[in-house]
C-alpha cells in the first residue's frame, strides 16, 4: 500500500516531499553498496518553516527533535522490562481500544478531511476494522504469548522443549496515506501485544489523520513505550539511520527497497507491505451482474487508492462486453447520473497524483467505455473503464492506484496465466468462475501474495488469513495472530535435568568414542514414523456411543425384570 515518499515519478503510490538519500541512510560515511549507490527519492522541496502537505494545505513543521535520543529513550524503556509483562500489554491495548471507541467520530472526520472518505467506508475499512482486530488480540493475548511446547522425539522424552515468544525490542512502524489510521495503528497494536516498544511514523500527506495520531496516542498510551514521530521524508531519513530491532513498512515498492537497504546495515528484520498490479480473471460461467458489482466495489472504494484494488481485468471479448454493459447500469445505480455529486466517492489525495491519473485517462481516451471525466479543482476522477487494452500500453506499466479499470481481452485461462506470470508477482489475484478445475489451475500455476475467488477485498476481513506480498509486492505478513507473530521472536529452548537415567543415556556422546556408542546413539536419535492418531476422536466417539447404548440396554433390561 502506498506511502508518502517516492524514488521517481513512476512509483504511482509514493509522493514527492524532500529527498531520501540511500547513501546517507545505509552508511553516513558514504560506503553505500553498489546496488544502492546514489539511489534517491526525488521530491518537491518547500522552503521555510512550513511544509505544504499533499492536499495543498500548509501545516507547521514539527518541532525539531533528536531522533537518535528518541530511539535511545525507547531502547532504555525496553531494556528496563517495562513492556514485557502481559498485564502491561493488556492495559495498553485496553487503553487503545478506549481511544478508538471514544474518538470514532473524530477519526471519521479526519478521514473525511484528508480523503473525503464517506462514513460507510471510514467505519468499515478503518475504525470498525481496527476495533475488531484489537478485540480479537485482547481475547487471545495470553494464549498467543504463552510458551509453546512442541512435540519431541524419543531422545528428548525426559527433557523440556519450549519455544518462548519474545518481543524483538524497539520496533519502527511507518504508515501510509491511503488508509492512514488502519495501516499504522493495526501493526502498532500487534507490536504492543508482542511486548515491544514502538515508534510510529504516520504519513504527513494525510494531515488530519497524522495530527489525530500525534495528539491522541500520548493521551492514552505509555509515552515512554509508544512514541509518535511527526514530519516528512527528512525525519524518515533520519529514523532509518537509527538501529531498530524490527521495521514494519507499508508503501510503494521503490521506497520499500530503500527501507530494506537501510535495514541491512544492522541486519534488522523487516516486513514490507507493498503492492503491484493485482489482476482479475473472469470466465464465461459467472453471474456477470454479481461479478461486476464485486469487482467495481473493490476497485472504486477509496477512489481506487487501495493496494489490493483490482488493477486490471482479464477476460474474453464476449465477457468484456457483458461486463461493461452491467457496469454501466451499476455505476449509475450507485452514483447517479453525475458521479461527482455522489457523497460516496472519495477524492484523489493530492494534485500530483491527480495529474498522474489524468495523464493515464488522456492516454487511453479512444478506448474509454465508461467515465473519463476529471476535475482538477476537486481532484475528482470519474469511475472509468477502459476496453480492449493491450499489455504494452502506458496504463499497464505501473500500479494504477486510482479509479481507472482497464480490461485486457484474452482467449482463455491459459492465456491469462501466461499474461500474469510474465509480470511481477501481484499482491493479490482475483478469480471469478464457477469452474472449480479452472480455479485450481490458476491457483496452482501462479504466484501472488494471496487470492480471493469470486469476490474482491473481502479476504481482508478474515483474521485467520495472513496478509502479505511476495517478490515485488512485499515480504512478511500480518493480520490476526500473524501480526503478533510478526513482532515476535521464537526463542527455542531445551531444558535438561541431572537425573541418572538421562545422564546415563547422554553419556554415550562422551569420549573415548567407539562403534558401540555410535550405534546406540544413532538408534536413539533415528526418526521413526509414528502411527497417525487422527482416528482417535472417532474411536473415542464410537466407544462412548457403544458404552451409552449398552448402558441404556442394561437399564431397560433391569427395568423390565422389576416389572
Amino acid at each position: 500500500m502506498p506511502t508518502s515518499y517516492s524514488q521517481d515519478a513512476s512509483d504511482t503510490r509514493d509522493s514527492e516531499v524532500h529527498v531520501i538519500d540511500i547513501e546517507n541512510i545505509v552508511d553516513p560515511a558514504g560506503s553505500a553498496t553498489e546496488e544502492t549507490h546514489g539511489l534517491q527519492i526525488q521530491i518537491e522541496k518547500v522552503s521555510g518553516e512550513q511544509n505544504m502537505n499533499g492536499n495543498g494545505t500548509i501545516n507547521s513543521k514539527p518541532k525539531p527533535v533528536n531522533l537518535a535520543d528518541v530511539v535511545e529513550k525507547a531502547r532504555d524503556t525496553f531494556n528496563r522490562g517495562v513492556t514485557k509483562p502481559i498485564e502491561w500489554r493488556r492495559q495498553q491495548l485496553q487503553n487503545l481500544l478506549r481511544l478508538y471507541t471514544e474518538n470514532q467520530n473524530a477519526m471519521i472526520a479526519a478521514l473525511q478531511k484528508d480523503l473525503r472518505r464517506s462514513k460507510m467506508e471510514a467505519v468499515l475499512l478503518e475504525t470498525d476494522y481496527l476495533i475488531n482486530d484489537l478485540k480479537n488480540t485482547l481475547n487471545n493475548l495470553e494464549e498467543w504469548a504463552k510458551p509453546e511446547r512442541p512435540s519431541k522425539g524419543l531422545v528428548n522424552m525426559l527433557d523440556d522443549v519450549v519455544i518462548y515468544n519474545d518481543p524483538y525490542g524497539v520496533a519502527l512502524v511507518i504508515g501510509a496515506w491511503n488508509y492512514p489510521l488502519q495501516l499504522l495503528l493495526l501493526p502498532m497494536a500487534g507490536a504492543i501485544a508482542a511486548g515491544n516498544v514502538v515508534i510510529v511514523k504516520p504519513s504527513e500527506l494525510a494531515v488530519a489523520c497524522a495530527q489525530f495520531i500525534a495528539e491522541m496516542i500520548p493521551k492514552y498510551l505509555d509515552n515512554d513505550a509508544v512514541i509518535v514521530v511527526e514530519g516528512g521524508p527528512e525525519e524518515t531519513t533520519e529514523l532509518l539511520k537509527q538501529k531498530f530491532d524490527y521495521i514494519f513498512y507499508t508503501g510503494g515498492t521503490n521506497v520499500g527497497k530503500i527501507v530494506y537497504a537501510a535495514a541491512t546495515k544492522y541486519l534488522t528484520p523487516v516486513t514490507l507491505e507493498l503492492g503491484g498490479k493485482s489482476p482479475v480473471y473472469i470466465d464465461s460461467t459467472v453471474d456477470i451482474r454479481v461479478t461486476a458489482k464485486r469487482v467495481l466495489w473493490g476497485k472504486f472504494i477509496n477512489a481506487g487508492q487501495t493496494c489490493i484494488a483490482p488493477d486490471y481485468v482479464l477476460c474474453s471479448k464476449e465477457v468484456q462486453d457483458k461486463f461493461i454493459e452491467a457496469a454501466r447500469d451499476i455505476l449509475k445505480e450507485w452514483y447517479g447520473d453525475d458521479a461527482q455529486k455522489s457523497p460516496d466517492l472519495c477524492r484523489i489525495i493530492n494534485s500530483r497524483h491527480f495529474s498522474r491519473l489524468q495523464a493515464l485517462v488522456d492516454a487511453c481516451k479512444s478506448k474509454i467505455a465508461i467515465g473519463g471525466g476529471c476535475d482538477p479543482k476537486e481532484r475528482f476522477i470519474e469511475p472509468t473503464i477502459v476496453a480492449n487494452v493491450t499489455g504494452g500500453e502506458k496504463i499497464m506499466e505501473d500500479e494504477i492506484f486510482g479509479p481507472i479499470l482497464p480490461i485486457v481481452p484474452v482467449e482463455n485461462a491459459y492465456e491469462a496465466i501466461k499474461f500474469i506470470n510474465a509480470r511481477e508477482k501481484p499482491l493479490v489475484l482475483y478469480v471469478f468462475s464457477k469452474d472449480k478445475d479452472l480455479v485450481s489451475n490458476i491457483v496452482e500455476n501462479t504466484s501472488c501474495g494471496g487470492m480471493c475467488v469470486n469476490d474482491t477485498i473481502m479476504h481482508m476481513g478474515v483474521d485467520t488469513l495472513p496478509f502479505g506480498g511476495v517478490g515485488n509486492s512485499g515480504m512478511g505478513a500480518y493480520h490476526g495472530k500473524a501480526t503478533f507473530d510478526t513482532f515476535t521472536h521464537k526463542k527455542s529452548c531445551l531444558v535438561k535435568n541431572f537425573a541418572v537415567i538421562g545422564e546415563k543415556l547422554g553419556s554415550m556422546r562422551y569420549p573415548p568414542y567407539n562403534d558401540s556408542k555410535l550405534n546406540k546413539i544413532t538408534r536413539l536419535m533415528a526418526k521413526r514414523s509414528m502411527p497417525s492418531l487422527s482416528f482417535l476422536p472417532y474411536l473415542l466417539t464410537f466407544i462412548l456411543g457403544a458404552g451409552v447404548s449398552y448402558g441404556i440396554f442394561a437399564w431397560q433390561k433391569i427395568a423390565s425384570e422389576d416389572l
